[in-house]
């Protein structure tokens, strides 16, 4: 059903961008019915504005917060043209009919982001904004409703294109959009006055991307977030759905780091395959590679500080998807931008791990992020030998590292080098063995190393394997029945043992 726009309600928070659009309906003699600052500025185009305060014969009251609230406001918008009893209330209360519906709410979300006071937050609840995009889109067979001022230009071009003239999918498509812009406003509201004492599930995006599949080339994918707001591409292809799963990991782990000295890490499948420690970033780029040179092939590479040109030298010598830091030097970046493809990233700032959720049956799983860094603190010594100044740094460099490993995981560290980790598997023995394999693969010597486990040990097996292996300074979180036994083999073969007291599984 197309529908001629003969009136239209303005009220905005945003004007720039309305101009076009206002005068394209006074062009076609459209009456604009507007309020407050928005009838101001429409009235300094030279444009013909009617007040709604001369409609309802009811001026703005409680400091500007009642405004557009009134039957004739509401009725104009929300009467069904087809409908006999609400065309007889139309003109029994001399309501106008209002066919365009244009709102910009309140910049809530904003407002929140610029840490102003409670009482400002407050103040930027919109009421009336958003309860006239809700009727406008209600009654979307009638009225045309623009929710946002990122439509603008679009509405100009449609109406320009049309003399004024909507069909009803078009109105349908806004309404749409106008209850999506309605329930992320509403969103945020819920999120900065909810104390915690009531936890309900409320999450909302405006920004959406289109990758180019999912996990796999048949899945459809997409990301819903502002990406730019934590990082600036600098060069490469688009960034697909498992190269933001990867980001995610990386970024994740060298925030363990953030304050330490230079760190890198390699990442592939969301698991650390290298990352190391130096007081150059060449040489800790050098040392995390050395790793596993092979997984590295195709990783996501992160460091917790700048580029220079001799790591970026380095670094060009292997296949990478995604290269991330806080900084590139110019003679750095000019290196790694000679693959094409390569994507180089500069996190901007952290990322919020306060809470994390996921799919799960037909609902959603949610919780805490993991927010406990073991550190020296929370050590607690169960053997009889100590563990030296030294190997308790390693140990809580390969606790950082096992915090972001798939469970099951064991991870070997040595010297603030990853040397080997094994990952998700079902069994903490397969992990150890997994790891053990994979050390001697890349021809490490495992004497002197420190083992480092996401969760307790159930039997002594772990301790029994780690000590013929080499291996005899170990971290973990304790609190199994059977404790007992593997600190008594710990105290019978001169290893040293050391619990925190905290599980850090991850799946």
């Amino acid at each position: 059903m197309t529908k001629t726009i003969k009136s239209a309600l303005i009220s905005v928070f945003h004007k720039e961008g309305i101009e076009q659009l206002v005068k394209l309906l006074n062009e076609h003699n459209c009456e604009i019915i507007s309020t407050g600052g928005t009838a101001d500025y429409i009235k300094k185009l030279g444009i013909p504005v009617t007040e709604v305060a001369d409609i309802t014969s009811y001026p703005s009251i409680l400091a500007g917060r009642v405004k557009t609230l009134h039957p004739k406001i509401f009725g104009g918008i929300l009467n069904r043209d087809t409908l006999d009893s609400d065309q007889h209330d139309v003109a029994t209360y001399k309501i106008p009919n209002i066919d365009l519906v244009i709102v910009d709410l309140y910049p809530f979300e904003e407002t929140l982001k610029a840490e102003s006071s409670h009482k400002e937050i407050i103040e930027k609840i919109d009421i009336g904004g958003i309860s006239l995009i809700r009727a406008a889109a209600k009654n979307y067979q009638d009225v045309f409703c623009v929710s946002h001022r990122e439509q603008y230009q679009k509405v100009f071009e449609i109406l320009k294109g049309n003399k004024l003239k909507t069909d009803l999918e078009t109105r349908r498509h806004f309404a749409a959009a106008a209850f999506a812009v309605s329930s992320h406003y509403d969103t945020h509201i819920y999120q900065y006055l909810n104390t915690g004492n009531e936890v309900m599930f409320r999450e909302s995006f405006t920004k959406s991307k289109s990758l180019r599949y999912g996990e796999n080339p048949h899945q459809k994918g997409y990301f819903f977030g502002d990406f730019e707001d934590i990082f600036e591409q600098l060069h490469g292809k688009s960034i697909s759905y498992n190269n933001l799963l990867d980001i995610d990991a990386a970024v994740k782990l060298i925030q363990e780091f953030s304050n330490d000295i230079p760190t890198f890490a390699i990442l592939k499948h969301n698991n650390a395959c290298g990352v190391a420690q130096r007081n150059h970033l060449v040489d800790a780029y050098k040392d995390a590679l050395a790793g596993d040179p092979v997984s590295a092939f195709g990783g996501i590479l992160i460091s917790n500080t700048e580029i220079d040109k001799g790591t970026a030298i380095e670094i060009n010598k292997l296949f990478c998807e995604v290269v991330i830091a806080p900084k590139f030097n110019k003679e750095a970046l000019a290196i790694l931008k000679s693959k094409k493809n390569r994507i180089l990233l500069i996190q901007k700032k952290s990322i919020d791990n306060q809470y994390i959720y996921r799919k799960a049956l037909n609902g959603v799983l949610y919780q805490e992020g993991d927010f406990i860094t073991d550190n020296i603190g929370i050590l607690n010594t169960v053997t009889k030998k100590k563990a030296s100044d030294a190997q308790i740094e390693d140990l809580l460099f390969a606790s950082k590292i096992s915090k972001h490993t798939r469970s099951n995981t064991i991870v070997l560290v040595k010297n603030k080098q990853l040397i080997a980790s094994g990952i998700g598997q079902t069994s903490r023995v397969d992990a150890l063995e997994q790891a053990i394999t994979k050390a001697k693969h890349f021809s490490f010597e495992l004497r002197g190393a420190v083992l480092a486990s996401d969760a307790f040990f159930p039997f002594p097996d772990i301790v029994e394997i780690a000590h013929k292996a080499g291996i005899n300074t170990i971290i973990q979180p304790g609190g199994s029945i059977r404790d007992n036994l593997s600190i008594e083999y710990c105290d019978a073969n001169d290893m040293s043992m050391i619990f925190t007291g905290i599980r850090h599984f991850k799946h």
